[in-house]
């Protein structure tokens, strides 16, 4: 049986939105851009959270040649939140934004956060992409770190997505799941396993909610059209992860 496809993005007469949300690890660009480009405008989001962008030399134009190729702009994030970063469409009305580096752990890879609050119609919701680190004890504290940044966005609806370099039963991805809504768990659809594109064996990419958010569907889009296998290889070293969110009217 085919899987059934997402809700297209719209207003409701009640002034909540349909939203379609994507997180990515796009691994600095080093892969076919034209691949991920083509995976992005298949995916017909609103927002794009994205790990690993561009944080050196050009990053700026490199993410915004990206955003141009894929019917988005950027949000914010790059190099000024250590790597993630948001993207969204015309759609979307900026309230405000932030990049947020966390405290260095010497030895260990910096790690930020991409943050912003946007409206869709009459639906006001935060947002933040993350991408936690390799270490677990340092990872725990990210998430910690990355709910009271959420909490201080002051926006009643939110989600939060990103590479959390953990499966499902970690206590990190537990405590984030415990604290919002899994996505995928709520609502599967698609497929599960992010990494890798050439073997997807372990699911350390998602999608999290607060509770009052709608999930509609959400998973790996394999089965999207326009999606392509041959894409999905090429774009980079993670498969992205779609969701489809009912925001109420804030």
């Amino acid at each position: 049986m085919a899987t059934p496809l997402l809700p297209n993005s719209r207003t409701e007469p009640d002034g909540s939105a349909l939203i379609r949300v994507l997180s990515y690890n796009i691994r600095s660009m080093r892969d076919d851009t034209d691949a991920l480009a083509r995976v992005i405008t298949a995916c017909a989001p609103d927002l794009v959270l994205l790990q690993e962008a561009p944080r050196f030399f050009r990053w700026r134009k490199k993410l915004a040649r990206l955003a141009a190729a894929s019917g988005q702009v950027l949000l914010t994030g790059g190099a000024t939140a250590a790597g993630p970063a948001i993207l969204c469409s015309l759609r979307a009305t900026v309230e405000r934004t932030e990049d947020v580096l966390l405290p260095l752990t010497p030895g260990l890879h910096r790690r930020g956060l991409a943050t912003a609050v946007v409206r869709f119609g009459g639906a006001r919701l935060g947002v933040i992409s993350c991408h936690l680190s390799l270490q677990k004890d340092e990872r725990h504290r990210q998430g910690r770190m990355l709910l009271d940044r959420l909490a201080g966005l002051g926006a009643e609806h939110a989600v939060a997505g990103g590479d959390l370099n953990e499966r499902p039963q970690g206590r990190t991805f537990r405590m984030l799941a415990e604290a919002m809504q899994d996505c995928h768990a709520t609502a599967p659809w698609g497929g599960a396993p992010t990494s890798t594109p050439a073997d997807p064996h372990q699911r350390i990419d998602a999608i999290f909610a607060t509770r009052a958010v709608e999930v509609l569907g959400c998973g790996v889009p394999l089965d999207q059209p326009g999606v392509t296998q041959a894409d999905l290889r090429a774009a980079t070293d993670h498969l992205p992860v779609l969701a489809a969110l009912r925001v109420p009217a804030s």
